[in-house]
């Protein structure tokens, strides 16, 4: 590995240990509230989840939906518990792919803090809306996943080119793509797929989509988590759960299994996804603004 992705992960792992610190002293502060501990489906859910999204999947809208069936978490906390619980082990998938797969740096550091900056103000944004609005946005969330899913599952994103850099307009582009992507992500909508439809569109190779996309939410999530937590509008037992869960499920994925064939649960997952997308909308839509 060259010198300036060392630095990038420098930076990371930095960016790791201060949100660490955020983090437990959010859970410590929600147990001296009478919070719970983290439930044995909390920490599974973690391990599944992180487990798909390692291998290609996603977590935010497969977390929500067994949020749902489960009802593990109110609606309106449902974005902050997404965003803090998953923090960790995103940062972990981001040391791995950052470290195997090569991608123009400063391509790459571009369109991190591009997405930092949405994730920033999404978070801000999100935390402070009400139940309905909550409940319309995951919604609307999940079935913008449904479709990107759909898409993918049928071989329809754009096929993309061979480079690992942007310039001049494309970078432009690639850069306010993923500010758009970083804000609307903070509801639930996971960045891998809008960015790998971005740089294929663009030119880039897309396995580029994987260092960018991980790299992106590494640095995102914990400006965003970071602000969830200081308005406790999250769901502390559970997103302890799904961090705890999730750094099991990362290293699993990535060293050991590596591959599954995910057909036909890619298949289960859209259903269940869309699903879930229902149940989050109905009492939204039945109830007065």
């Amino acid at each position: 590995m060259h010198g300036k992705p060392l630095i990038l992960l420098g930076v990371l792992g930095a960016v790791a240990i201060v949100y660490l610190v955020i983090f437990l002293n959010g859970l410590l502060q929600a147990r001296r509230d009478g919070e719970g501990l983290p439930s044995v489906g909390s920490i599974a859910t973690g391990f599944g989840t992180n487990f798909l999204d390692t291998l290609g999947i996603g977590s935010f809208a497969t977390s929500i939906s067994i949020f749902k069936f489960c009802n593990m978490v109110p609606d309106e906390l449902i974005p902050g518990t997404l965003n803090t619980g998953h923090t960790l082990p995103v940062i972990l998938q981001a040391f791995i792919y950052v470290s195997v797969i090569e991608v123009d740096f400063v391509t790459l550091v571009l369109m991190i803090v591009s997405a930092v900056l949405g994730g920033w103000f999404g978070a801000g944004l999100v935390a402070r809306l009400p139940r309905r609005a909550v409940q319309i946005g995951v919604g609307c969330a999940l079935l913008v996943a449904v479709g990107v899913m759909t898409v993918s599952q049928m071989g329809m994103f754009p096929a993309g080119g061979t480079a690992i850099a942007l310039r001049s307009w494309r970078l432009l582009a690639a850069v306010v793509g993923t500010f758009v992507f970083g804000a609307i992500s903070t509801l639930g909508v996971g960045l891998y797929a809008p960015i790998m439809t971005l740089v294929s569109l663009l030119g880039m190779n897309p396995i580029a989509a994987f260092p960018i996309m991980m790299g992106s939410g590494a640095f995102l999530m914990p400006v965003a988590s970071a602000r969830f937590i200081w308005k406790k509008a999250y769901f502390a037992p559970v997103a302890a759960g799904l961090a705890m869960g999730g750094l099991l499920g990362v290293p699993l994925a990535a060293f050991v299994v590596k591959s599954l064939p995910l057909t036909a649960l890619r298949y289960l997952v859209i259903g269940s996804v869309l699903y879930a997308s229902v149940l989050m909308l109905r009492p939204a839509l039945r109830s007065r603004p």
